[in-house]
Order: structure tokens, then C-alpha cells, then sequence
């Protein structure tokens, strides 16, 4: 059979190594998944793949995390002589143990036994150092004369994140010495020189110690979920017979392939094993956009979560400009122009006019996946970085994807760090900075921000380039659009009653969808609750109608609406609502995004308004 190419990550990792360039690898990302072996029989766990494939010419592999201790992957003999002479020299006793019939055997496979071996960083990673740099000092007789004869020898560090967690320095004094051992390995001449190498091996690197990740002497390398080819290699290998893949998908073999991107191998493997075993018949569309969604929010720990709507913007009453936009950029999409394509969005406007719906109403008509970044901080440190990293690499695998981060100001970090924070919000921003401006990420990842106070938001992240487009959202401005999002939200939500059974709205233009909607649902509750005992009697005599809500003797629901719209007053916050729409107005890249009543505002008036208003809510 021929072999197969080395992945990426690991072709990368052997030119390394060859040239000399480093001796030290920080591989993280995908690193619990399988790996397809060279010779094509199959795919292996990424430890197994890096002992038996990557690290075949090393005569020793030593792997060692603090759950399990040392274990010896390869070269148990060499290491047990190793440790029988450390015992005579130390006075300790790690080589004693029981040794009876088959002794090579049972001593070659206790070293792969928890608990003969030590667990704590510090001891377990001294006693490495002695072996390893024993094993580079060995030397052989040669016609009377000692010559160099090294070991060759291979460390892995498994969950190193654990070993030598993030966090200063200052505050991490128990695991100093298991720092300088690691960075020691990395640039010590007598080991980067010999045939020698050290793996780290984590998933998130903002969970590793800064030091091991900027360390300039190691090499960090990322190794990335499966692509579409990549899986659709794997599908073949997990169902080689076509008729058993026939009886388990009605999707064919390369969509498949396509549609699981975003997926590890392991996860696959198991959605498939899901399918053999329910017995419920084949794998289709439906089931399998489900089983994808419910298998990547589980191993994005809920900071992500897809958007499924059967909501088209054609839902979306007025804002024809904004509606007009984004239809143009589902083409594009469609037709593969990625360079025409905004690197992301800023939807602004006041509270209520419907930015979380536009989005919604986006992700039922453009065609690719969309998803929510939902809430990815945590008090411990690191983690909050560790997350990002994992949603990061989930939306790379997911080839083209939209991003939306509602409540943009309050979720996104700033340049200089929060107050009392320890530079959690300066890691934050400076992590989604460097994201979002990747432009190998145009028309793969869009993203969407929405807020009602982008003046919170810090102008590099808004920038173009980053969010290209901004686009405000203003309550109608005209009795046609009051009239035409009036019927847009009894649609929503579903009423009995016709849109031109709707009574009319005062000419207030300061309604938005929100004071519409609570309008509603007021009169929906009234209609709902004639005649029972609530106060409200259902006809004019004061008896109501038993019978039900909207019987013989009830009032009408559009008769209740008008009664409602009557009751309704103006908001009590009015400045804060103008406060927000000017800021939209100010944000704006577009003019043909901003009603007539907004664009013969100058930059300055702008400005100056938005002074007063702050001032007036007591704002800075």
C-alpha cells in the first residue's frame, strides 16, 4: 500500500527538527484526536502516533503527566538499567521491584503502572533530566578508546498546562524549578544539539505558562481539526463498504465529508457508532445537522451555539438599505467572491429595533452556518484565553461561518485592561484584535457585533478591516414603516388578527419593535383573560362572556389594541434612547444607511448633541 503524506503539523515538526532549528515542540489544538497512520492501515492516537511514527528512529521515549507519573513508551530495558544505576548512586529504590519468572517482561510492564514511578512535576521531571542527559553522555570502548555513543531520546510532556500552568511567575514559586527544567530543555546546547527532542503537548496554549509560549527557542505548532478531504478520507476508512455506508447515510460520501467539517475524527467516530446503534434508520440532513450542532456546542463547553431560524430577512420590516446589503453579500457568499466580502459587521441602534432579529433573520437566508459567541469568561486564570482559543479553532474548521456577539460592548475586552481584573480584558481584546483581522479570514469567519452603545467599544476593534460595516438601526420614521413593523410584530408573535385589522399607531417616532411588541402582548393578555374575574368585563354590561376569550359576548382583539395603544406613554428614558440612536448616527459607514431626518446632521452637530445628552443621563 502506498504511504501517506505526513499532516502538515507534523511535516512541519520533522523539518524542524532535521534543519536543527529546535529541538523543543509545543504542540497544541486538535491533540486528542486520531491521527491516519503512514502506511494507511489506519489511524492512531496522537501519543502513539508521535512514538511509533514521528519518533521511530529514537531508541527511547519517555512520556510523563502528573495523573499518571513517568511511563516509558519505548526503551523500558534501557530506562530500567538506567534507573538501577540512579538507585546505587542516590540510595533510592525506583528499579526495586518484584522480579520473578519473565522478569524483562513484568519489568517492562510495570513501568507503564502508575505509582512506581513519581508523580509530582518536580521530582518526575529531575529524574528525566538525569536520564536524559545520562543517555546523551553515554559513550561506548572502541579499539581501547571511549567514543561518543548517545541515546537517542524522545520527552513528552502530556498536559503540560498542568505542569506549568498560566499565571505570573511571582505567584507560581512551587513550580519554578518545572519551569526552568522545561525552558532549560528547549535552549541547552547539549540538547538541542544531540538527537534529542521534548514535546509539550496541550490543547489551549493560553492555559500554558507564557514563558513556555513565548519562549523563542521552542517551535509551537498547531495541529488543526480535519478537513473536508481529510474526512472524507476517514468516512471511507470508518465505512469501507459501500453498501454499509449506503444503509447507515443518505447523504453521499463527499458531502458528508463536507458537512462534517468542524468535527474531530474521535467525534465522528462516534456519531457514526451513535447511528449503527439506535437502529432508527439512516443519517439524514436533518439528523445530521442536529447530532453536528449538539457535538460542537459540547466541545465548545456552550460558548458557542448555532442559530437556526426560518426567519428570511424578508421577516424584517423596513431597514430595506441594511436588508438590501446583506442579500448582496449572501451572493457574493454563493459565488465565492470572498475579496468583496466585509470582514464583519457593527449592527448599533437604540434597545428595540431589532439587531438580534436582523441577525436571526440572516442565519435562515444566507447559507452557512451562524453562530452565537456566547459568554467565555472564567475566574480562573488563563481559562477565559483557553476558551477563546478552542471557539477560535472550532471556527476555522468550520470553513465559512458568521459570528455574532450580541451585546458587543459588554463582552469584548479593552486595549488597557479593566480595573481589577488582573489584564483579563487587555488579553481578551488584544486575542479578538489579532482574530479578527487575519485577512486569511475574509469570507471564511464574518463577524457580527451588535450594540446600542458602541462608543463603549474600543475604536480599533470597530475599525475597517475588522467590522467594516456599520450599520444603525432607527425606529420607523414614517406611519407606512410604524404601520408595516406594527404588523411585522403581531406576525411574530403570531396573533389572530389580520394586518389590516390592526388600528392604527400615533405618529410618535420614537416606537420601536419592543414598545410595539409590549403593546401586543398587553392587549394579547386582556384578550386572553375576558371573563375571568380579572376586572376586565367582556362586553358592556359589565357580564362578560363566559364561554371563552374572544366569544359571542368578548371584544375583539383589534378593538383591545387600540384600547392599549391609547393607554401606552411615552418612554421615561427618552434622552438615553437619543443618546443611542445619535451614536448610531455617529458610527454610521454608509449614508445610504441613515434616514432622511439624520443625514443633513453635520460630524460636529453630532457630536455636540451626543455632549449634552451624556451629560444630561450623568454620563462622563
Amino acid at each position: 500500500m502506498e504511504r501517506r503524506a505526513l499532516p502538515a503539523w507534523a511535516q512541519e515538526m520533522r523539518e524542524l527538527f532535521r534543519a536543527g532549528t529546535t529541538s523543543q515542540f509545543v504542540l497544541h489544538g486538535n491533540v486528542f484526536d486520531l491521527v491516519p497512520s503512514p502506511d494507511g492501515k489506519g489511524f492512531l492516537p496522537l501519543r502513539q502516533y508521535l512514538t511509533e511514527v514521528m519518533f521511530e528512529p529514537f531508541e527511547v521515549v519517555v512520556q510523563y503527566d502528573r495523573g499518571k507519573g513517568i511511563r516509558v513508551r519505548k526503551g523500558s530495558e534501557t530506562f530500567h538499567r538506567f534507573l538501577k544505576a540512579f538507585d546505587a548512586f542516590e540510595g533510592t529504590a525506583w528499579a526495586s521491584m518484584p522480579r520473578a519468572a519473565g522478569q524483562q517482561e513484568r519489568a517492562a510492564a510495570a513501568l507503564e503502572l502508575p505509582g512506581l514511578l513519581p508523580r509530582e512535576p518536580k521530582p518526575a521531571l529531575e529524574l528525566i533530566d538525569r536520564f536524559l542527559r545520562g543517555s546523551l553522555a553515554r559513550t561506548k570502548i572502541v579499539e581501547g578508546a571511549a567514543v561518543a555513543d548517545p541515546l537517542r531520546v524522545a520527552v513528552l510532556i502530556d498536559y503540560a498546562h498542568f505542569i506549568a500552568p498560566q499565571g505570573d511567575p511571582i505567584y507560581l514559586a512551587d513550580s519554578s524549578q518545572t519551569l526552568i527544567q522545561l525552558l532549560d530543555w528547549a535552549s541547552d546546547p547539549a540538547v538541542t544539539g544531540a538527537f534529542a527532542a521534548t514535546v509539550l503537548i496541550t490543547e489551549n496554549l493560553a492555559d500554558l505558562q507564557r514563558l513556555l509560549v513565548e519562549n523563542p527557542y521552542s517551535a509551537k505548532i498547531r495541529i488543526d481539526l480535519p478537513n473536508a478531504s481529510e474526512m472524507r478520507e476517514f468516512i471511507a476508512a470508518l465505512t469501507p463498504d459501500d453498501a454499509e455506508f449506503a444503509g447507515l447515510s443518505e447523504i453521499g460520501r463527499d458531502a458528508l465529508g463536507e458537512r462534517l467539517v468542524g468535527l474531530s475524527r474521535v467525534a465522528v467516530r462516534t456519531l457514526v457508532q451513535r447511528v449503527r446503534a439506535s437502529g432508527a434508520g439512516r443519517l439524514t440532513d436533518a439528523s445530521l445537522t442536529r447530532m453536528k450542532k449538539e457535538t460542537i456546542e459540547k466541545e465548545a463547553f456552550g460558548r458557542l451555539e448555532f442559530i437556526e431560524s426560518s426567519r428570511t430577512l424578508d421577516d424584517v420590516a423596513g431597514h430595506d438599505e441594511a436588508k438590501a446589503w446583506l442579500r448582496q453579500d449572501a451572493v457574493l457568499l454563493r459565488k465565492g467572491a470572498k475579496a468583496a466580502i466585509p470582514m464583519g459587521y457593527l449592527l448599533t441602534g437604540r434597545i428595540g429595533t431589532g439587531k438580534t432579529y436582523m441577525v436571526e433573520c440572516l442565519a435562515g437566508e444566507i447559507g452557512i452556518p451562524c453562530v452565537e459567541l456566547k459568554n467565555f469568561r472564567e475566574k480562573w486564570v488563563g481559562a477565559t484565553e483557553g476558551n477563546l482559543e478552542k471557539v477560535f479553532s472550532i471556527l476555522h474548521a468550520l470553513g465559512q461561518v458568521i459570528v455574532f456577539v450580541d451585546e458587543a460592548d459588554q463582552a469584548m475586552g479593552r486595549r488597557g485592561g479593566g480595573e481589577g481584573d488582573s489584564g483579563l480584558s487587555g488579553r481578551v481584546y488584544a486575542m479578538m484584535a489579532r482574530e479578527m483581522s487575519d485577512t486569511n479570514n475574509r469570507g471564511k469567519i464574518i463577524w457580527i457585533f451588535a450594540t446600542s452603545r458602541p462608543d463603549l467599544l474600543e475604536v480599533d476593534l470597530k475599525r475597517q478591516g475588522r467590522l467594516d460595516v456599520h450599520i444603525p438601526l432607527f425606529p420607523p420614521g414614517s406611519s407606512e414603516g410604524r404601520r408595516a413593523l406594527f404588523a411585522a410584530m403581531a406576525k411574530k408573535l403570531r396573533l389572530p388578527v389580520a394586518a389590516e385589522q390592526l388600528p392604527p399607531l400615533p405618529e410618535n417616532d420614537q416606537l420601536g419593535g419592543n414598545e410595539m411588541e409590549g403593546i401586543l402582548v398587553r392587549a394579547l393578555r386582556l384578550f386572553e383573560t375576558q371573563g375571568e374575574g380579572t376586572g376586565d368585563p367582556g362586553g358592556a354590561d359589565g357580564a362578560g362572556d363566559t364561554g371563552g376569550p374572544g366569544g359571542s359576548g368578548g371584544r375583539p382583539l383589534p378593538e383591545i389594541i387600540a384600547e392599549v395603544i391609547q393607554d401606552v406613554r411615552p418612554s421615561a428614558h427618552s434622552e438615553r434612547l437619543e443618546l443611542m440612536d445619535l451614536l448610531a448616527v455617529k458610527e454610521c459607514t454608509d449614508a445610504r444607511f441613515l434616514p432622511e431626518r439624520f443625514r443633513s446632521l453635520s460630524l460636529t452637530e453630532v457630536n455636540q448633541r451626543i455632549g449634552l445628552l451624556k451629560a444630561a443621563v450623568g454620563e462622563d
